[in-house]
């Protein structure tokens, strides 16, 4: 990942497809989300209540301002603003998850994409 303190060069348009095609495929993002960089693997894309654009991922590695728990621990789970991700890229490796995917239901009330809803690859 580049630098996250700089401007990313990457429009509002490719960072959805980055994120679409990391859902789709189940593989981790890397990116920097206000001046942490983080490696997570995104979940849900779409609206909330409000109608802002968020995505609902369950971070894994990197910094964030609130900290990681364990592996598998429900307080990995982060709800982002997409368009304040910078430096975003799909990354190769293991998808992480924990069982209460469901729980921040006021992340995402209107569903764009999600990966419960993608085929299983091999």
């Amino acid at each position: 990942m580049a630098g996250t303190g700089l401007e990313s060069s990457q429009t509002g348009e490719e960072i959805d497809r980055l994120i679409r095609l990391a859902i789709e495929q189940r593989r981790p993002l890397g990116a920097g989300y206000h001046g942490y960089k983080r490696v997570m693997c995104p979940h849900r894309l779409g609206w909330n209540a409000e109608g802002g654009r968020r995505l609902l991922s369950y971070q894994y590695g990197g910094d964030s301002e609130s900290g990681l728990g364990p592996p598998g621990s429900k307080d990995n789970w982060r709800c982002m603003a997409p368009d304040e991700l910078k430096d975003v890229e799909v990354l190769t490796g293991p998808w992480h998850t924990a069982e209460n995917h469901a729980r921040p239901a006021t992340c995402i009330t209107r569903v764009e994409i999600d990966v419960d809803d993608q085929p299983l690859r091999d």
